[in-house]
């Protein structure tokens, strides 16, 4: 809500607050304004004082005002006359402190009490004596310290908080906190408060008040006569460190209260549970009632649970809850030991019920309302409330009886003074979070069909799972509670205590009943983008509900949606045809500038240069007002006419405003059919030249018409004109041009200056067609044309809407392809297509007119004449009309008159089908499902900048009755027939059809199954020997007869192609998935990860051995030197099965994913048209979609604009319906699809540029390419950094990769240590050394290496698995081995791990896949039956109970080959970094450091350090900028300490954009200078090359840079000795 600001005339505090009572000098100050926030209930107060007002009168009177007016908060502002003596602020400070204890608890400004302040001009230092500076800044105390102070002493400083302590003082400080705490505990024990109420009610019955123990009169006393609780008991400042400290729930000592209170000398009753009885009269409140304002309370109720805790201080902390019927309370007490607490706490679990008296307070700790008591005394339970039961029978889930007294209330008439109320609607949404305490918070959404909020209730710890369990089964619920202000969310919540099913909201589903059913053909989906707002298969479904038998779709431009129809409905279903289309953007392929010409020859003819101003655009409905005209004969005017015409109608103010004519002007002029014969006289058979003449000929046309005259005139148009002659233009209004060609426009906008302006335009065009050889009349049509001209005309032609049909599978194929050409050739704002290029395949096509947008409707709009309107409709198979809600938007717009006139152009429609023969139906151009629907449309709209977004046409889908009902103005028999007959027609002229092949459609490599075995036996045979042992001529045998068998040898060959070609052109590839488990793919060099189990093999003689050697992996077995001829053998296999890569029964879809080198991707893209021929292969398109975040972010900023307040849960709710909306198209980063030779690609779907961009030179499948990659091969050929990375350490060192050892002990020392850099933990502030290596140099990961200390090549790529997955490693494997469940080594780490560790176990190998296939996607829990049945077979095979628990977690996993192929090339990064630093930095720095700053970089550790310090200090609050150069920063650090340095930048020796290695150190390019930029780097580089620079001048000049760039190079020094000037440098 905006801020409803009251002024009021400045009165006295005293008279406009008389119940206010005190003998304070505020009651003379003067209220100059308030303020009222009511979306956070806060009154905001100016006074005006004459005197100094003392900051705890201060703090009183904002007291009184929450109290009497129910303020969440109040601030006071006061402006002191001048020349008032005000205190200083030292003195105030303890005062303060203590105001802002009461105003912000949670923020602990406690801890300031007694620290020292130092004041300076417009500065307060505040030096703490305590720890916790950092805890109250991160609480933002210092800014609202700021914002106290400006508003009592109207002076702004800047609040500075630090500690002066050192270590003695820390010893006393805690000392003193035990001290504090058992005082605290000693004063809750002797009854304080207790002692203060009744001495409180002594003074009051002295003084001779009548005072009342009712709490809400209370709320209404004098707060002067009221406990000033300076220290409130729950909300005492938590030391800092401690968890669980007693002086957090501490009560007010004596000096604190100020005075000694007094203690009740009656005895103890024998029921008392805890603490001292008291002689205060009670007030007795139910739970639901109790706020955090209430103070002291009584409650009653039965024991839900209890615990007692030990505090740091030995201190017993009692915990529990009670339930009294209304709700459940959590209660604190402290006993003085645990003895005493646990004793304490028996007691209470063995009472029956009990009565608790405390105060009342939000607990800081568990952010929780919670009661400290003081008092427990065992009760009897009779007639208390049971506690609630688990009771599924039962509609009651929450509270003690259905019986809701409440009133029933409306969500949008709730506000904070409801009271208790009852709401009744649907969940939306739920999510419950446990407190430290162990109860449980609730959070509902609930949607009442007039908008959503939150509502919360705290449940009991053990019965929590309960209740959220039978929340999760319900759709609607009846909850009765307290409306209130949520002081976290800040929003309206209802405080439930009672939660009962209910029936769900009636929904009012429309049905269609008609005997015969119409069928839509005009209908969006979620693909017409940022326009429509249901899918395709919600409004199918609908349809079909409805008997529906067929249905089209008609997406703007584009047939995205085609896929999801196809998949929901498969191949000839027989309850639905769809019918499958597009709304097109139809554009006349060429305007003529020249009609009815008759051969006059340009130099000879008389031209009349004409303008007209009219009331409106329409020919039939408006009239002429002004006609101008000038005689022009060899370029000068001869003559002029200018005539004012009475139009008898009223000419619309927006006219008026454009034209200057008013009625007034008009009013005596003559009428058209008395100036008509006058300007016929004038023209006689001069060329008639106009700009838009269609318009201005079509007025005179339409009136000649009327009177009976002929009026046939030649006539030139300079709109079309212009867009010939001057094609570089972007826009072609008159002004435009005139500007244009330097001509000097009048802005009157009357009709003689425009002819004007016209005149002197045209004369320029005249010259230009003599220029051009043109010399008459009738060439000027057929030679104007400029050849490049004529490739851009189509952006100058305006679009028409028109639906386009495809009958038959040719026409299918000729709608995708004319999708893509309106893509890739004529996408200009819309994706475009010509007329003629329609024609040409247009066969199998069937064309409709469409809507108010389409080329038919345009002309009736705009008045053309019946044979212009005739000419166009022929052009359509059929015509279409729309409801008038649709096209109401043109009553409003001033376009037309009425209603009356939009069905009179429908009926118009309706007569030109009949005259025609043309089939005219009835659509609804659907834009959403239902009404209530618009909502989402207006929202999505509003987001875009729509000014009308509010004002939503019905474009909703209706039933047949609607349908015949809206179109009953054309009679009963004439609305049948367009509404049903002739729509039904149009459906038969469509086959069904499946607008995705059915096939698959592999390529087809000839010999690729021999060429597949020949090259693995080969490669074998080179490592193993000749015959094969026989474990590798088993596996090869069965991978080589699956992969052939299913198909899948083309595949193989493609990625063996592709990696060997990469590895030819110096660049390895790495491969991704689990294609790594197979022994063929690493045979045929698609991947380096050897599947065999761990294994030596000889080298020279090819002897092998596989036994089990007690080790994951070949890499780490120790050494071995051969026994046949003594050469050292080589170790190998990462022991991965060939299962996980294709099934057991080799169904399973294969996917080769490959990681080539970033450079080298575009190489390979390019080679797999080698591979398959020009034409067949395509960039995997992908459509974006409207997200959830977007979505919220739309409907905030929609309500936000209006001013209108809306809750987050119906935000949330609004949001739903806007996601999923077509935004824009790209590509998949590696994805390529391929099409067999001898198919075309429109086959399958059309193509288009990525996002749409003409300039694109990459062409991508329309369809998202998950709707095709069943039909068609897609290969993943990925850029990743690591082959990049690799291939530039292989440059400088000319280390073979390759032969990098991957059991080298230096290098695996570094994922558990810092060894083997040379350097401590405490230099690079890290235990282990692996920054920047790949996969490892993450916090996240290097946390992982610090828990788990991996010290084999196997456990890095289970290390890997784990910070792969999702929900894998947190709370899961971690938890498992901190607690000491498993080892690292039994985790499941990687999805194998599951197949293998089952089969192991007994479980069949097909079910063991089919377990590992369920977990790894996550899906353990969403399938419960298919779950159960699974546990049953892991039970049975005594599979453990963590090992299934840990498989129900699990969202994600890492297939262990992509694991394997990671950490290969990773631990060969990491073998540079150990033994090649300054290469390896270097390449790291080149290829990775896009947030390099040599500024901060380059000049030693201590300036790495304090940048470091600098984000450190920012928290979460730090730029991703600044997060992202933190990674970079830690790598800098390393460098440095391991005694590498940077280079100074220099202007000759740095690379633009490289890194390089010189003997001193590292040398930076010039592109890390922040702000440079690549390309002006790489224009001093070029530059550099014609020789060294004679100047700065001469530096810009040749490398092309600015002023800008000259003062950075200027600032890091690299231009020290270099003249400004050519002329200085020779003279100088």
């Amino acid at each position: 809500m905006p801020e409803t600001e009251q002024k009021h005339k400045s009165r006295k505090i005293g008279d406009l607050f008389s119940d206010y009572k005190t003998n304070s000098n505020i009651e003379d100050a003067e209220i100059a304004r308030m303020n009222l926030l009511k979306k956070i209930n806060t009154l905001e107060i100016e006074m005006q004082a004459k005197e100094y007002i003392e900051i705890k009168e201060i703090w009183y009177f904002e007291k009184f005002l929450r109290q009497r007016f129910q303020f969440e908060q109040v601030h006071i502002k006061i402006k002191y006359a001048e020349g008032v003596r005000k205190k200083p602020i030292a003195d105030e400070w303890e005062n303060i402190v203590c105001l802002m204890a009461h105003k912000y608890p949670l923020m602990k400004p406690l801890l300031l009490l007694k620290s020292q302040i130092e004041v300076t001009e417009n500065q307060i230092n505040v030096y703490m004596k305590i720890q916790g500076a950092d805890f109250l800044k991160a609480r933002k105390l210092d800014r609202e310290l700021e914002s106290v102070i400006e508003n009592i002493f109207g002076k702004k400083y800047i609040v500075n908080i630090e500690e002066r302590i050192n270590a003695e003082e820390v010893l006393k400080q805690k000392e003193k906190a035990k001290q504090v705490q058992q005082k605290a505990i000693e004063n809750v024990m002797r009854e304080a408060m207790e002692a203060q109420r009744m001495a409180a009610e002594k003074q009051a019955q002295n003084s001779g008040e009548n005072m009342q123990n009712n709490h809400q009169q209370q709320s209404h006393q004098n707060p002067s006569a009221q406990n000033y609780e300076q220290y409130p008991a729950s909300e005492m400042p938590p030391i800092p460190e401690g968890v669980y400290n007693d002086v957090d729930y501490a009560m007010p000592t004596e000096t604190d209260m100020g005075y000694i209170p007094e203690m009740p000398e009656n005895e103890e009753p024998s029921n008392i549970i805890f603490g001292k009885p008291s002689r205060a009269k009670e007030t007795l409140f139910k739970i639901k009632d109790i706020t955090s304002n209430d103070s002291r309370v009584t409650i009653e109720g039965r024991i839900v649970s209890c615990e007692c805790k030990e505090t740091k201080t030995g201190k017993g902390m009692l915990i529990f809850e009670i339930y009294d019927g209304t709700g459940i309370m959590n209660c604190k007490a402290f006993a003085k030991d645990i003895t005493e607490g646990n004793e304490v706490s028996e007691k209470i679990q063995s009472a029956k019920a009990i009565k608790v008296t405390g105060k009342s307070g939000m607990d800081a700790y568990a952010g929780d309302l919670t009661v400290m008591a003081n008092i427990i005394i065992e009760i009897s339970d009779e007639g208390m409330p049971q506690l609630p039961e688990e009771d599924t029978s039962s509609p009651l889930i929450l509270g003690n009886s259905m019986n809701i007294s409440d009133p029933l209330v409306k969500i949008t008439d709730l506000n904070a003074e409801s009271g208790n109320v009852c709401i009744d609607g649907e969940i939306l949404g739920m999510e419950d979070k446990e407190t430290k305490t162990g109860k449980v918070i609730l959070s509902i959404n609930i949607y009442d069909g007039t908008s959503t909020m939150t509502c919360k209730a705290f449940l009991p710890g053990k019965n929590a799972k309960n209740i959220v369990k039978r929340l999760g089964k319900t759709k609607a619920v009846k909850l009765a509670g307290r409306a209130q202000m949520d002081a976290f969310s800040n929003e309206l919540t209802i405080m439930a205590n009672t939660i009962v099913e209910s029936t769900p909201l009636p929904k009012t589903t429309r049905e269609d009943k008609a005997e015969v059913k119409r069928v839509e053909l005009h209908m969006h989906t979620k693909m017409s983008a940022m326009d429509a707002m249901t899918s395709a298969t919600d409004l199918i479904k609908r349809a079909m509900s409805w008997g529906m038998k067929s249905i089209a779709i008609t997406d703007h431009g584009v047939v995205q949606a085609f896929p999801e129809a196809y998949h929901l409905l498969g191949r000839d279903n027989p309850d639905m045809k769809v019918i499958y289309g597009v709304e097109a953007y139809l554009v006349p392929d060429k305007e003529k500038s020249v009609k009815n010409p008759r051969g006059q020859v340009l130099d000879d003819a008389t031209y009349c240069v004409l303008d007209l101003e009219t009331t409106g655009i329409s020919i039939t409905t408006e009239k002429i007002t002004e006609v101008g005209i000038m005689k022009v004969k060899n370029g000068e005017v001869i003559d002029e006419f200018e005539i004012f015409v009475n139009p008898e109608k009223p000419i619309p103010q927006r006219v008026v405003e454009v034209t200057n004519i008013t009625d007034e002007m008009v009013k005596d002029a003559e009428t058209i059919d008395k100036v008509f014969p006058k300007i016929l006289e004038f023209v006689g058979d001069s060329i008639i030249v106009a700009h838009n003449a269609s318009f201005d000929v079509g007025f005179l046309k339409h009136n000649a018409k009327l009177l009976g005259y002929e009026f046939n005139n030649t006539y030139i148009d300079t709109l079309p004109l212009a867009k010939d002659l001057f094609p570089d233009l972007k826009k072609y209004k008159l002004g435009k041009i005139a500007d244009s060609l330097g001509i000097e426009v009048d802005v009157a906008h009357r009709a003689l200056a425009d002819v004007d302006t016209t005149v002197k335009v045209f004369n320029v065009m005249l010259k230009k067609l003599k220029d051009k050889g043109i010399n008459t009349v009738d060439e000027i049509d057929s030679a104007t044309k400029d050849p490049e001209a004529q490739k851009e005309e189509f952006k100058k032609q305006r679009s028409y809407h028109a639906i386009i049909l495809a009958k038959n599978y040719v026409g299918l194929r000729n709608l995708y392809k004319l999708v893509s050409i309106s893509h890739l050739n004529y996408f200009y704002k819309n994706p475009r297509i010509l007329k003629s290029i329609y024609k040409k395949y247009s066969e199998g096509l069937i064309l409709g007119s469409a809507c108010e947008a389409g080329e038919l409707y345009q002309a009736i709009e705009l008045g053309k004449s019946d044979e212009e309107i005739e000419n166009i409709a022929r052009d359509y198979d059929y015509l279409e009309i729309q409801p008038i809600g649709n096209n109401e938007f043109l009553v409003r717009n001033g376009v037309v008159p009425d209603r009356e006139y939009l069905k009179d152009i429908n009926r118009k429609i309706v007569e030109l089908g009949e005259k025609l023969g043309k089939l005219v139906v009835a659509t609804c151009d659907v834009h959403f499902m239902d009404p209530q629907d618009e909502i989402y449309r207006r929202i999505l709209e509003a987001g875009q900048g729509y000014k009308d977004a509010d004002e939503q046409a019905p474009l909703y889908l209706r039933t047949t009755e609607e349908m015949l009902k809206e179109f009953e103005y054309l009679g009963e028999e004439k609305a049948y027939e367009v509404v049903v007959t002739n729509t039904n027609k149009v459906s038969d002229m469509c086959d069904r059809i499946d607008p995705i092949s059915p096939e698959k459609c592999p390529p087809h490599i000839p010999g690729c199954e021999e060429d597949i075995k020949n090259i693995a036996y080969k490669k074998a045979h080179e490592l193993y020997g000749d015959p094969l042992p026989e474990i590798v001529q088993t596996r090869l045998d069965k991978e080589l007869n699956s992969i052939i068998s299913n198909g899948y040898s083309v595949m193989y060959i493609i990625a063996q192609r592709l990696v060997w070609k990469s590895n030819e052109d110096g660049y390895i590839v790495g491969s991704r998935g689990s294609v790594g488990s197979s022994l063929v793919a690493f045979m045929t060099g698609i991947t380096e990860v050897n599947s065999l189990q761990p294994h030596y093999r000889c080298p020279k003689c090819k002897y092998s051995e596989f036994d089990d050697y007690g080790v994951g992996n070949g890499f780490d077995l120790p050494d071995k030197d051969c026994p046949k001829c003594g050469t050292k053998m080589a170790k190998d296999g990462m022991d991965i099965p060939f299962e996980t890569f294709l099934g057991f029964n080799g169904d399973k879809e294969p996917d080769i994913d490959l990681n080539f080198s970033g450079e080298y991707q575009a190489k390979a893209h390019k080679y797999t048209e080698v591979i398959f021929g020009k034409g067949t292969t395509f960039k995997a398109g992908t459509v974006g979609t409207v997200a959830d975040k977007t979505a919220y972010g739309y409907v905030k900023k929609y309500f936000e604009e209006r001013n209108i307040p809306v809750s987050q849960a119906e935000a949330t709710r609004l949001a739903v319906g806007c996601t999923g909306i077509k935004r824009t198209t790209g590509q998949h980063p590696g994805g390529i699809i391929v099409v067999p030779k001898g198919r075309e690609i429109y086959e399958f779907t059309p193509v288009q540029h990525p996002a749409d961009d003409p300039n694109s030179d990459i062409i991508t499948t329309h369809f998202d390419y998950h709707s095709i990659d069943q039909n068609l091969l897609k290969l993943d050929i990925l850029g990743h950094d690591d082959p990049t990375v690799i291939r530039m350490l292989q440059d400088i060192t000319k280390v073979d990769p390759t032969k990098v050892p991957l059991d080298d002990k230096a290098t695996m020392s570094l994922f558990c240590s810092t060894e083997s850099l040379g350097v401590t933990p405490e230099q690079i502030r890290s235990k282990v050394g692996s920054f920047g290596v790949p996969e490892f140099g993450t916090k996240f990961v290097r946390g992982m290496l610090v828990d788990t200390k991996p010290t084999t090549f196997d456990e890095l790529i289970r290390i890997s698995g784990l910070s792969h997955g999702t929900d894998v490693w947190l709370n899961n494997a971690a938890t498992l081995i901190e607690d000491g469940t498993v080892t690292l080594k039994e985790a499941i780490c990687c999805r194998d791990d599951i197949m293998i560790y089952l089969i192991k176990k007994g479980v069949p190998p097909n079910h063991a896949f089919k377990i590992m296939e369920t977990v790894r996607k996550g899906k353990a829990l969403k399938d419960p039956a298919k779950w159960a049945e699974y546990v049953a077979m892991m039970k049975e095979n005594k599979v453990p109970e963590w090992y299934i628990k840990s498989c129900e977690k699990i969202k994600y996993m890492f297939p262990k080959a992509h694991a394997a192929a990671y950490v290969t090339n990773a631990f060969r990064i990491a073998w540079f970094k150990v033994h090649e630093p300054k290469a390896y930095y270097t390449a790291f720095f080149t290829i990775r450091a896009d947030e390099f700053d040599s500024d901060v970089m380059c000049y030693g550790k201590e300036k790495v350090k304090n940048k470091m310090k600098e984000i450190d200090l920012q928290g979460n609050a730090a730029t991703t900028k600044d997060k992202n150069m933190y990674a970079i920063l830690e790598l800098v650090l390393e460098m440095y300490e391991r005694g590498i340095n940077f280079l100074p930048i220099d202007l000759y020796k740095s690379h633009s954009t490289k890194f390089q290695i010189e003997d001193e150190g590292i040398r930076p390019p010039l592109n890390s200078v922040p702000g440079l930029g690549t390309v002006a780097a790489q224009g001093i580089e070029t530059a550099k090359k014609d020789g060294k620079f004679m100047s700065i001048d001469d530096m810009k000049i040749r490398s092309k840079i600015g002023n800008s760039v000259v003062e950075l190079l200027t600032k890091m020094g690299c231009l020290k000795g270099m003249s400004q000037s050519n002329q200085m440098s020779l003279f100088g």
